[in-house]
This record gives C-alpha cells, sequence and structure tokens, in this order.
C-alpha cells in the first residue's frame, strides 16, 4: 500500500473517530470517552498528514515549518488548557473559532495565488483541462468569505464574553437592511469572481465578510450569547469543509460538515429554548436598555441571612438548585455539590434544574457540576423539572437571573416575553444568590426578587454556600 492511500484509510479512521467523538459527548455518562475518540482522531489525521507531506517530497525547510508550527501549536494548546477557568471558556472557545475562520482565509488566499493569480500556469491547467476551474474560482470566493464573516464574528464575542466590550446589541440604522445588502452585493461578487476572477474583486469580499461578521455579532444582545457561541462554531465548521474543497482534503471536508451541522442543529435548540427564531436572534433583541422612564416599581425585597437559610433547608423536604453564570463566576460549584451531598445525607430530596442557555456557552452548567462530582441523576433539564416546582419546598438561586425571571412567561412587553424559564416562583420558598440587585446579563429587572416568597441572599456564592454548610 502506497503512502497516500494508507493516508487516506487513516483519514476514514479518523472520520468514524469524530463521529463516535460527538455520540459520546450527547451523553454526561459517556462525554469522557467522546472525547478521548475524538483526540484520539485528531492524532491519527495528524501523523496521516505528515506521512502524506513526506511521501509528496516536501523540502527540509517546509518539514521544518510543518514540525515547528505543530509543536508550537500543541505547547500553546496545552498552556491554555492547563491555566483556563471555566469561567473563562466560552471566550476561549470564541477565540479558537476566530483561529479556524482566519485559516479559511488564508488558506482561500493561498489557492487564489496558487491558481487564479497564474492563469497560465500548470495548476490553473490542470483544472481547466478537468473542468473544474469555474468550481475553484468559487470555492475560494466562498472559502475566504465564510472564514471571514467567522474571523471578525468570533473576534467580537470573544470581546463580549470577557467584557472588554458592552454586551447589550449595536442598533445602527436600517441593520438588517445592512446584513442582507451585505449578502446581495456578496453574491453578485462571487457570480463576477467565477466568471472572471480579478484581485480586486477578492479583497472586496474579503473586506466585505469581515465587516458583515463584525457587525452580525455586534448587533447581538448579551442574552443570546449561548446561541452566538453555537452559531459561531457552525461556521467554522462550514469554514473548514469549505478549506477542505479547495486542498481537496476528504477528512477536512467531512470534519467541516460535523462541525457545522452539529453546530447549526445546537444553535436550533438554543433558539427553541429561548423561543426565539435563528433570525429574531441575527437581528438582535436581547440587551436593549428599557427607555428612560419605562422601569417598573416591583416593591422592596426581603433579604436573609446564611445561618436563615440554613434554617429553612434543614426544614425543608426538597430542594431544588438552578445555578448560573454567578455560580461558575464565583467558582461555587464544589461547595454546592457538598451543600446538595450533605441535605441529601439528611434526607432531602435535592436536584438539580438546568436551563438550556444558563451560563455563557451550552452545557456550561452541567459541566460545573460533573467537574465537583455531582451524581448525573439528579442533575434535571428544564423540561424535566419545570412540572414539579408546584411541590418543592426550596429553591436556591444560584447566580440565575434571565433564566428564572417571570417575564418570560407573564410579561408580553418584555424583551424577554416567550422565552421558557425555569418556574422557580411557584415553590414554597425562593432563596436568590446574588452579589447586589443589578438586572442580568440581557439587561432586564426581573420580578422574582420581589416576590413575597423570595428573600435575597446577597454576597459571593461560594463564601455565602460555604456559610451555610458550616450552618448546618
Amino acid at each position: 500500500m502506497s503512502a497516500t492511500h494508507a493516508a487516506q484509510a487513516a483519514y476514514l479512521v479518523a472520520a468514524l473517530l469524530f463521529i463516535l467523538a460527538l455520540a459520546g459527548l450527547s451523553k454526561h455518562e459517556s462525554a469522557r470517552l467522546g472525547n478521548a475518540f475524538g483526540m484520539l482522531g485528531m492524532a491519527v489525521a495528524l501523523v496521516a498528514t505528515v506521512v502524506l507531506a513526506a511521501d509528496r517530497g516536501i523540502g527540509a525547510g517546509a518539514a521544518g515549518l510543518l514540525a515547528a508550527a505543530m509543536l508550537a501549536g500543541a505547547l500553546i494548546g496545552l498552556w491554555r488548557a492547563r491555566g483556563v477557568e471555566m469561567t473563562g471558556m466560552p471566550e476561549l472557545i470564541a477565540l479558537l473559532h476566530s483561529f479556524v475562520g482566519l485559516a479559511a482565509v488564508l488558506v482561500g488566499w493561498n489557492g487564489y495565488l496558487d491558481v487564479e493569480h497564474h492563469p497560465g500556469g500548470a495548476e490553473a491547467a490542470a483544472l481547466d483541462a478537468l473542468g473544474t476551474l469555474g468550481i475553484h474560482h468559487a470555492e475560494v470566493f466562498v472559502g475566504v468569505f465564510i472564514g471571514a464573516v467567522t474571523f471578525t464574528g468570533s473576534v467580537v464575542a470573544y470581546l463580549k464574553l470577557a467584557a472588554r466590550v458592552d454586551s447589550r446589541p449595536l442598533t445602527l440604522p436600517g441593520k438588517n437592511a445592512l446584513n442582507l445588502g451585505a449578502l446581495a452585493l456578496f453574491l453578485v461578487l462571487t457570480v463576477r469572481f467565477t466568471v472572471a476572477p480579478a484581485l480586486w474583486l477578492l479583497i472586496a469580499a474579503t473586506a466585505l465578510a469581515l465587516a458583515l461578521g463584525w457587525h452580525l455579532v455586534a448587533s447581538i444582545g448579551g442574552g443570546d450569547m449561548p446561541v452566538v457561541v453555537s452559531m459561531l462554531n457552525s461556521y467554522s465548521g462550514w469554514a473548514a469543509a469549505a478549506s477542505g474543497f479547495l486542498l481537496g482534503n476528504d477528512l477536512l471536508i467531512v470534519t467541516g460538515a460535523l462541525v457545522g451541522s452539529s453546530g447549526a442543529y445546537l444553535s436550533y435548540i438554543m433558539c427553541r429554548a429561548m423561543n426565539r427564531s435563528f433570525l429574531a436572534v441575527i437581528a438582535g433583541g436581547f440587551g436593549i436598555e428599557a427607555p428612560a422612564g419605562s422601569e417598573v416599581d416591583y416593591g422592596e425585597h426581603q433579604e436573609i441571612t446564611a445561618q436563615g437559610a440554613a434554617e429553612v433547608l434543614a426544614a425543608a423536604r426538597s430542594v431544588v438548585i438552578t445555578p448560573g453564570y454567578g455560580m461558575a463566576v464565583a467558582q461555587a460549584q464544589y461547595p454546592v455539590a457538598e451543600l446538595a451531598s450533605k441535605l441529601r445525607a439528611q434526607g432531602v430530596d435535592v436536584r438539580f434544574g438546568i436551563h438550556p442557555v444558563a451560563g455563557r456557552l451550552p452545557g456550561h452548567m452541567n459541566v460545573l457540576l460533573a467537574e465537583a462530582k455531582v451524581p448525573y441523576d439528579i442533575v434535571l433539564e428544564m423540561d424535566e423539572i419545570n412540572g414539579d416546582f408546584a411541590d418543592t419546598d426550596v429553591v436556591l438561586v444560584i447566580g440565575a437571573n434571565d433564566t428564572v425571571n417571570p417575564a418570560g412567561a407573564e410579561d408580553p412587553g418584555s424583551p424577554l416575553a416567550g422565552m421558557p424559564v425555569l418556574t422557580v416562583w411557584e415553590a414554597g420558598q425562593v432563596i436568590v444568590f446574588k452579589r447586589s440587585m443589578a438586572s442580568g446579563y440581557a439587561g432586564v429587572q426581573n420580578p422574582l426578587f420581589f416576590r413575597p416568597n423570595t428573600t435575597m441572599l446577597f454576597g459571593d456564592a461560594k463564601d455565602r454556600v460555604e456559610d451555610i454548610v458550616s450552618a448546618l
């Protein structure tokens, strides 16, 4: 078997391992195995790529550059993986998406410089003989466009998630018309480039895509960021697939399609969980400040101490804990797991209720609780737990805000109207852990905080939970 055939066989094995990785990641119990399959698949793909490059006779200089790039990437990846906190994972993921987009742009430009820039060269002549030169033109143009949109969109998402820029949506006049106009212009430029490639057309498309990616994500409010992360994940997959077509790499096509389609489906799940269409997310909405003078007076809130919360929990028969991003920020998952364990040891029925968009990326809370060794069987999704709140004695809302906001279910005029939420207010008593009375990430006030069966426990979530554990 030649090295080329061996590499192609290895690519097939890697593709199967990536499929097994996605299957494993679909369940808590098999997620670790799914990660292992994914890492093994990537290792197989890298080795096959090196073998294929060696078989094609790359020079010593190119081989050295390839080795240096792989070593640098491995060292940087290990350094970031060991140092990043779970609270920093969403922005790290957004930043990694930007690398995929930038790589797609560079691959597209390289394809242009290799073929279109030398129309009389051997590569162009070979493609023309096969009748695929026009297809190559389109692949270059589409790959650069998708990659550039992914790059700037991911950078803006990173800046928003890292609180480097305001999370509120940018509201330029006619922003939807601007987006549609950019897409229409891209289609016109694509046809023009496919018929008669020119450098200025590729430059124009790159600039247009960079601006569109920036505007798309800048126009999306903070409350929609979990959808944005999965959406950018999908974009990065399609960018990789476009690069695969351009490079003639079957594995890159398959892997890109897997990432792109799974990201698109995850975006659909997130949108359904928020009762919003994908187009509504692109148009922004959550995070728009209410007009001056439109604030509602909900009355006064009630406060409780950690000792008082411990007494309430000690007398409870059933407790539901609904975590949010505030738990991640405070790194409170470990004392929360200890609190749940202690209550269960005392005969209290303890469960966790997870909203699909809790945190800053899909599955954020599930990962934190798994990290703290919370049993999978007591971690329930919103649809599984919502019918049980009326029979629950106490709900602990730890760092959640928008996902437990009654306005989503009761106020048609709220920006959150129609968004399915955890109906925690139906429980006998609700204790909300917060640092202050500030509104949530979507910029919307929460009337739950002022309800007669709700008390506020202020301070760092980790410290307050530890105080409760000590009191118990």
